[in-house]
């Protein structure tokens, strides 16, 4: 069966689904395969769930006309998602870069929200599954359409820029993320600019941040609507911004009061309060917009548990973010103070180094006591009375359940491995 027919029927389900565990009645359902599951085994349950068909790519799982036996299922699943974008020529914002790309994509959907009728990315299913499913997600009341695009290595963004055609694209950063995949920061450079790369070969528009001289070099030859810092060159400019914690930041006469918190959340408000104007929503939208979004899922959240006021920001870490978190962390005006940090993944050879380097500017400045977590952390081991090394999760649980953190500020910031947000029930 081919793409257009296999469409049709999607048209005719409420939604599609690729796990039988969330499926819901009258959907689409999609058997991938992974490293240790086979979904083709489950077609039988799915359509017992009501599904109303069954995409497999191995025709001994077949069951009667609701089977749709192709090729390769993810490709049918890359392959429709593309197709289902081109039938709807909806306008889409696509964005990625090394941090802040979740947080940024929901405040861009809470802005444009107020004007337009939109869907976005769910959570960070920003990669080759992710991105198809987004683009599924939309139909026709969709306005626009936002979908977050992830990626660890070279090509990748350059793929999932020809699955979503975006019409307008934005960078987030260049961070040393990804670092094992991507082979460097200049291999992180060019596999995000590869963003860039769709927007001028495609006549798009990109969203530009004027104080990231990365983003204002790579985008000479862009259409682009940019925003800034005291730039009065820009099409939005942003007078000032502050944060002690939460990101305060000032745009013409309106003065925007945020519950991020950290500086390096700055540019994420000012990116979707860039956007929003680009698309005509009222400043009154945009500022309410803003100033009532909350994170959520362990992202800059601010917590308070007894005495202790707790920023959990576990859901992941490189050293890009690790490092602005940490210096937001030590401007804070708070006097009794702890950090709990953990190890960052994905960094390859770089990993020694750059934990070492977070090691290094912790042993110099010494004013917080910081509790240092896992294998990469342990290898940097010093001797310094306001750092403690455990190479193991168990290991810190057994010295917490010893101690008594009273009237403190406490960061908690770690890759997911880690699951840092565990530190929580020791406090």
């Amino acid at each position: 069966m081919d793409i257009q027919s296999i469409h049709n029927l999607f048209l005719k389900c409420d939604s599609v689904s690729i796990d039988t565990r969330k499926i819901e009645e009258n959907s689409l359902f999609i058997a991938l395969k992974g490293d240790n599951f086979d979904a083709n085994t489950f077609v039988k349950e799915a359509l017992e769930k009501r599904a109303s068909y069954v995409v497999i790519d191995n025709k001994d799982y077949y069951i009667d006309n609701r089977t749709i036996v192709v090729e390769d299922s993810l490709i049918a699943l890359q392959e429709l998602a593309k197709y289902h974008r081109k039938y709807l020529k909806l306008p889409i914002i696509a964005l990625t870069g090394s941090n802040g790309k979740t947080t940024t994509k929901e405040l861009i959907n809470v802005v444009l929200s107020k004007k337009y009728k939109t869907k976005a990315t769910v959570g960070n299913l920003n990669n080759h599954i992710g991105v198809p499913l987004t683009l599924l997600s939309f139909n026709s009341d969709t306005e626009i359409g936002i979908v977050e695009m992830g990626a660890n290595h070279k090509k990748e963004i350059e793929f999932l820029c020809d699955l979503a055609t975006p019409d307008y694209g934005y960078i987030t950063n260049f961070g040393k993320a990804h670092l094992e995949g991507f082979g460097g920061i200049e291999g992180v450079i060019e596999g995000k600019s590869e963003m860039f790369e769709y927007i001028l070969g495609n006549d798009k528009l990109a969203f530009i941040n004027i104080n990231d001289q990365i983003q204002v070099k790579k985008a000479k030859q862009l259409k682009i609507y940019s925003f800034g810092i005291g730039n009065q060159s820009t099409d939005v400019n942003i007078t000032s911004i502050e944060a002690n914690p939460f990101v305060v930041v000032k745009y013409s006469e309106f003065e925007i009061k945020t519950h991020l918190i950290g500086l390096y959340n700055a540019n994420n408000v000012n990116a979707a309060l860039c956007i929003g104007k680009y698309f005509e929503v009222k400043d009154s939208d945009i500022i309410e917009a803003l100033e009532q979004y909350i994170p959520e899922n362990n992202r800059s959240q601010i917590l308070s548990k007894e005495t202790n006021r707790i920023i959990l920001d576990a859901y992941n870490a490189n050293p890009s973010s690790m490092a602005a978190a940490i210096e937001n962390f030590i401007q804070l005006e708070q006097l009794n103070k702890v950090m709990f940090l953990g190890d960052m993944f994905e960094l390859g050879i770089e990993s020694q180094k750059e934990h070492k380097a977070i090691v290094d500017f912790l042993f110099d400045y010494k004013g917080v006591l910081c509790y240092l977590v896992g294998v990469e952390f342990y290898k940097n081991k010093v001797f310094s009375e306001n750092l403690i090394f455990h190479e193991t999760f168990d290991s810190l649980s057994m010295e917490l359940k010893g101690l008594k953190i009273e009237n403190a500020t406490i960061l908690i910031k770690g890759s997911r491995g880690m699951a840092l947000e565990r530190v929580l029930d020791l406090l």
